[in-house]
């Protein structure tokens, strides 16, 4: 890509309203000072003293953040929070990003807030360490009231967005954002819209997804198409070929540090590689950095072949971000890529 068609491309971001239907969380750092650390009197055990506490929004947060980044003119996300103290805190972090409108995001006492709390020792001179995270879930089936909140959004908003991002992070099926009555919604939606871009991505396999645009990775791939051992490249470019003929829609499949294989309806699929690690680095929001510059390329008319070398210069910039979920913005890709 040459800086005519980069610059062609990007300078439409800022006119773009991408709308993002899934699970939202709060990413809570607790960095921690080694060399404070002491024995509790009480337990016997080490002491971790905090000397920082940062906060930002993750899982469909990590997106938007990366939308952000970029430059996007409009972000709209539609999910929920609990109405307890780290609901509050993931809405004031969303308030803080820009171009966010906050008018289809939910906050209920019928939920708990998602939240990941992430310990993370910080030593001079050596990269984070993040110790073992401590989460907070919701276990029980969506309530239907809040569902259909999210199915009104979903259909009040179809007809202004330029692209729909859905992220369904959670482990246990039914107890987020995505559920059965939302999947029903998306499916209207996409038979209602087949020419607007709607990027799916889920942490439990994509297999009972409406014709969208699927993101996946490679062991998810395998997992959908039932193979008992892992998918050959040839393969998988014919399972993405396969996709993108049956859905009438782009799919694309992450290969880690493989890259990324990418088609749309009637071309032949492409494979972009992943750029040289330049560095220590952390893989932590790779595929969702990935995710917002497939989608926000897509939505401006740039090409399968285009977005996947967007997307993977995202990524690259995201992985050399050591201790956080980074993100990536127009300028730095732009150093990378050209």
């Amino acid at each position: 890509m040459n800086r005519e068609r980069f610059d062609e491309i990007t300078e439409r971001y800022s006119r773009l309203k991408i709308g993002i239907v899934g699970d939202f969380c709060l990413d809570r750092y607790f960095e921690i000072d080694p060399e404070l650390s002491e024995i509790s009197i009480e337990t016997e055990l080490e002491v971790h003293n905090v000397v920082n506490v940062r906060t930002q929004p993750g899982a469909g947060g990590t997106i938007l953040n990366n939308l952000v980044a970029l430059g996007v003119g409009e972000i709209i996300p539609i999910g929920f929070c609990g109405a307890d103290g780290e609901g509050w805190l993931l809405e004031r972090a969303l308030q803080e990003r820009a171009n966010v409108c906050l008018d289809h995001f939910l906050r209920t006492e019928e939920r708990k807030t998602f939240t990941y709390s992430k310990p993370l020792i910080l030593s001079p001179g050596a990269a984070p360490q993040e110790l073992n995270r401590l989460d907070q879930k919701n276990w029980t089936a969506t309530p239907e009231g809040v569902s259909l909140a999210v199915v009104q959004s979903l259909r009040s908003i179809a007809d202004e967005v330029d692209a729909l991002i859905v992220m369904d992070q959670v482990d246990k099926p039914g107890t987020g954002v995505v559920t059965p009555i939302v999947l029903e919604c998306l499916a209207e939606l996409a038979q209602a819209y087949p020419e607007l871009p709607m990027l799916a991505d889920s942490r439990q396999g994509l297999a009972d997804y409406p014709p969208l645009s699927f993101k996946m990775n490679a062991n998810e791939l395998q997992l959908m198409v039932n193979s008992s051992t892992p998918l050959g490249r040839d393969e998988i470019f014919r399972e993405v070929a396969s996709l993108c003929e049956s859905h009438q829609r782009p799919a694309f499949v992450t290969l880690a540090e493989g890259g990324v294989i990418g088609g749309a309806a009637g071309e032949c699929p492409s494979h972009q590689a992943c750029f040289p690690v330049r560095g220590d680095i952390d893989i932590v929001g790779a595929g969702d950095s990935v995710t917002a510059n497939l989608t926000t390329a897509l939505a401006a008319d740039a090409s399968v072949r285009e977005a996947l070398e967007l997307a993977m210069a995202g990524a690259s910039v995201v992985v050399h971000q050591l201790g956080t979920t980074g993100t990536a913005s127009q300028s730095q890709i732009a150093d990378l890529l050209l």
